[in-house]
């Protein structure tokens, strides 16, 4: 078989799921409304349900749910009527997923819903199924040309498209931004570059304070102890002048013999480069690469004299983010 053939195949395979979102999109009623308004009142959990490709569907629309602050959880269809209704409680809303609405391994889970007045949404696509009738909440699916003739594709890529929207109206109406989703998220690799400059900081008896006046033999003392290759320069008033590194240190030394008693002030290279603290850290990490530094000063709001923490590239590097 001709390479060309098989792109023609994919082509038309995605022709037809794009037909099918085209129909769903148009579709989109005040029942969708309706279903996230009772998302987001639910004061509990949301469990999603299917049976075969719609079950894998169900999977992946709970973990988005989940992933953007709605607790939900998926229900094995099959287990369900093995015990696992019991992990379906008045609080929660159930979320049917099947083309037919017909599929026997929903109906216990169906009457169990309507038994218990338990909040059930249908996405379906026959308007004359069980599913249909019984949900209090209807989400029609038109009907779509499967890519695959015999195998369900069109129906659970609009079925997917579906949950997704759902997942993303709840989370923008919740106003859950990447702060939240970094809490949720923090072993990910989009948890990772999400992290803030205060996530990984260095603070308090960390940072390498010294004062104007001081003598450099004096501080030379918190340069070693502090083990960071900086020292940060501040006034009477906690104001933070300068900077000093031991590069600078080294150049000062070869050019005067009498570094020992130098001021720090005469030394320092003044108004050291910061960044605020809800900052990404990614932002940082371009900010030293374009400066060609190895340090910030980290700042709260506009109070960019008052040092609350210093950034090193180390730091940055060892949490992975680039």
């Amino acid at each position: 078989m001709k390479k060309k053939k098989f792109i023609n195949v994919a082509r038309k395979v995605i022709d037809l799921e794009i037909k099918a979102l085209v129909k769903l999109k148009r579709s989109i009623s005040t029942s969708f409304d309706l279903a996230v308004q009772q998302i987001l009142k639910c004061q509990s959990k949301v469990i999603l349900c299917g049976v075969g490709k719609s079950g894998l569907i169900a999977n992946k629309i709970a973990s988005t749910f989940s992933s953007v602050g709605t607790p939900s959880f998926n229900l094995s269809a099959s287990d369900s009527s093995h015990g696992d209704l019991g992990s379906i409680s008045k609080k929660d809303i159930l979320i049917l997923i099947s083309n037919s609405g017909e599929t026997n391994e929903l109906k216990n889970i169906i009457q169990f819903a309507n038994r218990n007045k338990i909040l059930l949404i249908g996405i379906v696509s026959q308007k004359n199924s069980v599913l249909y009738k019984s949900s209090d909440i209807k989400l029609l699916i038109p009907k779509a040309i499967e890519a695959g003739s015999i195998i369900p594709t069109s129906s659970t890529t609009s079925q997917l498209a579906l949950g997704d929207a759902l997942a993303i109206a709840t989370m923008k109406q919740r106003k859950f931004n990447k702060k939240d989703f970094k809490k949720i998220h923090p072993a990910g690799s989009l948890g990772v570059q999400l992290k803030t400059v205060e996530d990984i900081m260095l603070k308090d008896n960390a940072i390498p304070f010294v004062n104007e006046n001081l003598k450099m033999k004096n501080a030379l003392k918190t340069l070693t102890s502090k083990k960071l290759g900086f020292l940060l320069v501040r006034d009477k008033k906690n104001n933070t002048k300068g900077i000093i590194t031991d590069g600078e240190l080294r150049r000062f030394g070869q050019k005067n013999q009498n570094i020992h008693n130098t001021l720090v002030k005469e030394i320092m290279t003044k108004n050291p480069i910061g960044i605020d603290k809800n900052a990404l850290a990614a932002k940082a990490l371009s900010l030293m690469n374009s400066k060609k530094i190895t340090s910030l000063c980290v700042y709260e709001k506009k109070n960019k004299f008052k040092t609350i923490g210093v950034i090193h590239i180390h730091n940055i590097l060892q949490s992975n983010i680039s």
